[in-house]
């Protein structure tokens, strides 16, 4: 399989870099992994040695899950630093979750939605539609970088 190379306008890269220059990760992190654990339950048995996830509440105070968010945003400073090589730049992240972790591929695209709903609620009428279809697109490259080693 030939690697897509994602082009970048000036516009997208200025777009990516004020969203996560203005993201408190230790809010919009452990917020994401949150809902996603909540929205999607099945995504929780990665989560089988971080303790009790009994239900919402049990998720939302789970200090190893929100520990675990903001170390999956700051794990996307990867792609902000990297935004010409993503896939290069996630080599060794993906082969951990494909070979080591088992996690599903599907899953980062169900926490990517999720981190979508946090971050467009947190910047409200400034998550426009140009913004909204630049923070996808990113997000959309970094699912596919972290999905590369599962082919």
């Amino acid at each position: 399989t030939r690697a897509v190379v994602v082009e970048w306008t000036v516009k997208e890269r200025s777009i990516i870099s004020s969203i996560f220059s203005n993201l408190d990760y230790e809010d919009v992190g452990p917020k994401a992994l949150c809902r996603c654990l909540i929205v999607y339950p099945w995504t929780q048995r990665h989560f089988s040695t971080f303790g009790n996830l009994y239900d919402a509440e049990a998720i939302k105070t789970n200090a190893n899950i929100a520990a675990h968010g903001i170390k999956v945003l700051h794990g996307l400073d990867l792609a902000v630093k990297n935004m010409d090589n993503i896939k290069e730049a996630y080599t060794k992240l993906s082969t951990l979750h494909s070979e080591k972790l088992h996690v599903d591929p599907d899953n980062f695209k169900l926490l990517v939605d999720c981190l979508t709903i946090v971050v467009a609620a947190k910047m409200g009428s400034d998550f426009k539609p140009d913004v909204q279809a630049t923070f996808q697109k990113f997000l959309a490259a970094v699912v596919s970088a972290l999905g590369k080693q599962y082919h």
